[in-house]
């Protein structure tokens, strides 16, 4: 079977994927610093003799040289996420995302790797009003986080063209799931609401509430990535999403209603860099790589709940 590496291996996607690929019978080599990732999502991995792990920077050019030899799938999941905290330190956004990914592509070509995915997010569209997002767009990031995001599937597209490597770019729109980090000032949001409602407590919507988001569950994005890395499809940027959109509003009513709580949320001032709608148009990998999500919003909620009860 295939040897794979997963970068970013502890964080939320990364740990869901690795688990996913040992289920499919691939070998898989896990990497991580512990930046943002949770120690905790490796105890299932660790438990499978066919995961191995490295703690590793994917800045470090000898750790990556030693990480993708024999390797035949590099998933690039390694980052540092959220347009706030890029707002507020884009030193580090920038280095870790961007000097990260030339690093570990570079050492997947060298070490003659099949296929390179990487990580890619619904961010580098901006805030343009056109709906649904489609991959032909001019991409408008607007924040350091967009912006390093932008350069990592454009270094990752431009390798298919200049290497002997095959390559593709996954723009994630706002994944979510188990394992999902619910603390910190930088949470994403369906995590944090759970966790705050579970508690009683009153979330808090930046803005009006009305803005919307393709949120999309992680059995979605893992299809996305095993579909891409084994295709024959290469130097190409896909929408990962469910081509649907849910207001910030009506995630509360909807977590309300599962968790039988009746709880308003407080509105504060909109966050600068965040971008008021994100719909995805997925018929190109739908069309490429036969993608099709198989969990919907409300059946991802409910699947999601139990891991934060």
């Amino acid at each position: 079977m295939p040897t794979a590496l997963v970068t970013g291996v502890s964080g939320f996607i990364g740990s869901n994927l690795a688990d996913a690929l040992l289920d499919r019978g691939y070998d898989v080599r896990g990497v991580d610093n512990f930046a943002t990732g949770r120690k905790q999502n490796l105890d299932p991995l660790h438990a499978d003799n066919d995961f191995t792990f490295q703690e590793a920077d994917v800045r470090d050019a000898d750790a990556m040289t030693d990480a993708t030899e024999d390797v035949d799938y590099v998933f690039h999941q390694a980052a540092v996420p959220s347009v706030p905290r890029s707002v507020d330190d884009p030193v580090t956004t920038t280095d870790a995302n961007c000097t990260g990914t030339a690093t570990l592509i570079d050492a997947a070509r060298k070490a003659n790797v099949d296929t390179v995915v990487v990580a890619s997010s619904s961010s580098v569209y901006g805030s343009t009003e056109q709906l649904p997002k489609v991959e032909s767009m001019t991409e408008q990031p607007e924040s350091p986080y967009a912006l390093s995001k932008h350069y990592t599937e454009k270094l990752a597209l431009q390798a298919s063209d200049l290497y002997d490597i095959d390559t593709a770019a996954l723009r994630y729109f706002n994944i979510y799931g188990p394992r999902q980090d619910p603390n910190g000032d930088y949470a994403a949001v369906i995590p944090k609401f759970i966790s705050l409602m579970l508690d009683g407590e009153r979330p808090v919507i930046y803005g009006d509430g009305e803005q919307s988001r393709d949120f999309t569950f992680i059995d979605n994005a893992i299809q996305a990535n095993i579909r891409a890395a084994e295709s024959d499809v290469t130097g190409e940027a896909f929408n990962v999403g469910t081509g649907g959109r849910v207001t910030v509003n009506d995630l509360v009513d909807s977590l309300n209603e599962l968790l039988g709580t009746d709880i308003d949320p407080v509105y504060d001032d909109p966050r600068p860099g965040d971008v008021r709608h994100s719909h995805a148009d997925i018929s190109k990998a739908t069309d490429l790589l036969g993608y099709e999500p198989e969990v919907s919003f409300s059946e991802g909620l409910e699947e999601t709940i139990p891991y934060y009860r």
